[in-house]
């Protein structure tokens, strides 16, 4: 997902101030992604260069705030439209380790794959009792729900690991 696009949609439901952008887009993602201030009105000042927001004045407290264009609002949509790929998704970070472990000839992959296994499942403890504890709103709830499919995605993956490395073994 792209900030910009993030900013986009939160600019669909009404004009903004920076700040206002960075605590939404944060509650949204339920904290995942965290915004640096700075890139919250670097972006906005793209986004005016090419003509996907607006300058809206002020609001009372004389804070500026953007308002989403006719521009902006169609490259949301055509975000929206598109099908997130494979490929547009970053490389997995423990996929790599664990391929790296077997290809390293004196590393213990089975521990590799203990240590994993025990901090993914610490993790998801820690998740599902976030979601048992979750007061928040639906985008929240839906981060918060996709985080748990992905660690217990991992965790089917790492006995699957496991059960190859076995194999290889016998």
């Amino acid at each position: 997902m792209s900030i910009r696009h993030g900013m986009l949609a939160l600019l669909s439901v009404g004009p903004r101030y920076g700040y206002q952008l960075k605590q939404e887009f944060e509650a949204s993602t339920g904290a995942t992604w965290p915004l640096n201030i700075g890139q919250v009105y670097t972006t906005l000042s793209r986004m005016e260069r090419d003509g996907l927001v607006e300058p809206g004045g002020a609001d009372d407290q004389g804070r500026s705030v953007y308002t989403i264009t006719e521009a902006g609002r169609e490259d949301l949509e055509r975000w929206f439209s598109t099908p997130v790929g494979q490929s547009d998704r970053p490389r997995d970070e423990l996929v790599i380790k664990l391929a790296m472990a077997v290809a390293a000839q004196d590393t213990d992959v089975a521990r590799v794959i203990l240590t994993q296994r025990t901090a993914t499942m610490r993790a998801l403890q820690e998740l599902t009792r976030a979601k048992r504890a979750h007061t928040g709103g639906l985008a929240q709830r839906l981060v918060l729900d996709s985080t748990i499919f992905k660690a217990e995605a991992e965790q089917r993956w790492l006995d699957h690991c496991e059960a190859v490395l076995k194999e290889k073994k016998a």
